[in-house]
């Protein structure tokens, strides 16, 4: 039996042309028979560090009685010289989230994966308690089962108030050890009560990981890393998949 929280996250691999940039993470999420690809907007663009793709690649499970059946699927980031992938902002200003809309009839006919959806997001803030332990799904540094294609997964807290946005962001902190390529994994609790979320996938689905957090004061030969990071708080999906 394969848990079905790994088959919600996918790994990414973003290209300009030909040429291999990155590796990130990625989780799949249905709204009313639509089929979304979410991870972190600096995936997909990112100035600062001159971060450009003009595509990506996801890994797709092809076949439900052979789990290392998988084939890489090519999804383009632009159309007709304007994106594809959706974000958003809010007061504090750009959130670091993304969503790209697959078209379901370009997929195999034969898939093996599993999506949360809006009854997977957590409907009161009080559900959530600072301390709580969640798990992160993705692929540090591009790793993964190679054979299998599957995620691994982080242990983590909740490390700030989910109920506060920390420092007024988007976001609130999760205590994990992360790494490069986390970028854009889901953030997910595990809940016994099936009146928030569908049995088959009895997880509530908090963030979207973005990065780590560091402390610009920070003596890197003395102090340690904080070892804390941002994770997005998933109800800007309800925005971002709108109509």
């Amino acid at each position: 039996m394969i848990e079905s929280i790994l088959l919600t996250a996918t790994r990414i691999a973003t290209f300009h042309q030909q040429q291999p940039l990155t590796n990130a993470s990625g989780f799949f999420f249905m709204r009313e028979e639509r089929l979304f690809l979410v991870t972190s907007r600096h995936v997909l663009f990112d100035e600062p560090s001159q971060h450009f793709p003009d595509r990506i690649e996801i890994d797709l499970h092809t076949n439900p009685e052979n789990i290392a059946a998988a084939t890489a699927f090519s999804i383009p980031l632009y159309a007709y010289g304007e994106r594809v992938w959706r974000q958003g902002q809010d007061t504090a200003g750009e959130i670091d989230v993304a969503v790209v809309e697959i078209e379901r009839r370009a997929l195999p006919e034969k898939l093996l994966y599993r999506a949360f959806t809006p009854q997977h997001l957590p409907g009161r803030f009080d559900q959530v308690e600072v301390g709580s332990s969640l798990l992160v799904v993705g692929f540090p540094l591009g790793f993964q089962d190679s054979l299998h294609h599957m995620p691994v997964v982080r242990q983590a807290i909740v490390a700030s108030s989910f109920g506060l946005r920390f420092q007024g962001e988007g976001y609130f902190l999760t205590d994990a050890r992360t790494h490069r390529g986390t970028s854009g994994a889901p953030v997910v609790m595990r809940v016994a009560a099936r009146e928030f979320v569908s049995g088959e996938l009895p997880w509530m689905l908090l963030g979207v990981h973005s990065a780590r957090l560091d402390v610009g004061l920070r003596d890197p030969y003395q102090d340690e890393a904080l070892g804390l990071n941002c994770a997005w708080y998933a109800d800007i999906l309800l925005t971002l998949t709108e109509r």
